[in-house]
């Protein structure tokens, strides 16, 4: 029996290693490459749904872009708070600002497609970027960057949505691992013409392709999804592409409770049970894979059997996942949490084997 499992540990660790070094190895060992910056007109789309506070902050930074030609478009997604009050002032001030109200609907009820479908319908120009509300750019050159990589064919470009950094915090670190994690996966798809998804703080698509599938109709009744959703339904190798240089970064503030952090990925759990069949399988084999490899080391060890070899096995699997991660977190700005990965990647598969749990015995509410 303990044979067996010893085959099977070799066989999970040559799965790892495809994984992280020729799967990611697309993205992590890949060359980085610039596009040249274009002039066409952008329009940056903005979904808030009471976020007060951060709007009153972030949307100042936008018009702070520097770029010949945009304009942004605010959506007031029936807010309760002051919201739609700073809104107005900012459409006020600024020439290039464009607000859309969404009022409640008794069918999209507090639905955010609904709301960004009205804006992405209102939006002055065919290229659209998005971003949300709780999110700025890393720099006024957020904009020229993610256009530049608009071609003629490529219609969808994938942006990276970072985290802020807090300082001494492990749950701060295990969030940023997670999404460097997730980002290194949906890039590295992306290059080899297999992209699945991508996040709504930093994403950009032209609008034909917004109306090619239907916009959100196929999920509209599925209250988040509205990027991911969208991009494993409407990308393809021949109209997806990825831009992560630095100036391109959007940030956002992360939860700072594990308990509002699990509520948030258990709706993209929950959601990811829509994306295509061989999404869904790549993404569950990985995490078997994860899963497998931590349970059973720790069988062999326990019962000490042909010990040097599964060490050396660990030793290997950690070594090729540690320099892929690390050159994927290098070009991210994320080195710090690689520092403590193993710590890391031991939490974060325990709180997924959490998260397929719980959601299997009940569905998150899908407001994102």
């Amino acid at each position: 029996m303990l044979s067996i499992i010893f085959y099977l540990f070799i066989a999970i660790v040559l799965g790892q290693f495809f994984y992280y070094v020729v799967f990611f190895g697309k993205f992590s060992f890949g060359k980085t490459t610039t596009a040249p910056q274009k002039r066409i007109p952008i329009s940056v789309v903005v979904c808030a749904k009471n976020e007060e506070e951060n709007v009153k902050a972030f949307v100042p930074l936008l018009m702070q872009q520097d770029y010949p030609d945009f304009e942004v478009v605010l959506i007031d997604d029936a807010s309760s708070d002051e919201t739609l009050a700073l809104f107005e002032a900012f459409e006020k001030q600024y020439a290039n600002i464009k607000l859309v109200k969404v009022q409640n609907n008794e069918a999209f009820w507090g639905n955010k497609k609904f709301a960004l479908t009205l804006g992405i319908k209102a939006a002055k120009y065919e290229h659209l970027l998005f971003t949300d509300a709780d999110c700025y750019p890393a720099s006024n050159q957020w904009i020229k960057q993610m256009s530049a990589y608009f071609t003629a064919q490529k219609t969808i470009v994938l942006g990276y949505g970072a985290y802020e950094k807090i300082s001494g915090s492990l749950l701060n670190k295990l969030i940023r691992f997670e999404t460097l994690l997730t980002a290194t996966s949906y890039f590295s798809w992306a290059k080899m013409g297999k992209p699945y998804m991508g996040v709504g703080r930093n994403l950009a698509y032209k609008r034909e392709e917004f109306f090619n599938v239907r916009g959100f109709m196929d999920h509209m009744k599925i209250r988040s999804g509205d990027d991911d959703l969208f991009i494993n339904q409407a990308a393809t190798q021949a109209n997806c592409t990825t831009c992560f240089s630095a100036d391109s970064f959007t940030y956002s503030k992360p939860k700072t409770t594990i308990a509002a952090w699990f509520t948030q990925k258990r709706r993209h759990v929950a959601t990811a049970n829509y994306y295509k069949a061989f999404d869904q399988f790549q993404l569950s084999f990985f995490y078997a894979l994860q899963l497998s490899f931590v349970l059973l080391a720790i069988v062999l060890l326990a019962f000490q059997f042909e010990w040097i070899a599964v060490v050396s096995l660990i030793g290997f699997r950690y070594l090729f996942a540690w320099i892929s991660l690390g050159f994927s977190a290098g070009k991210l700005n994320e080195k710090d949490v690689m520092y403590w990965f193993p710590i890391l990647e031991l939490l974060l598969i325990v709180v997924q084997l959490n998260l397929f749990v719980s959601t299997l015995f009940s569905k998150p509410v899908h407001w994102k």
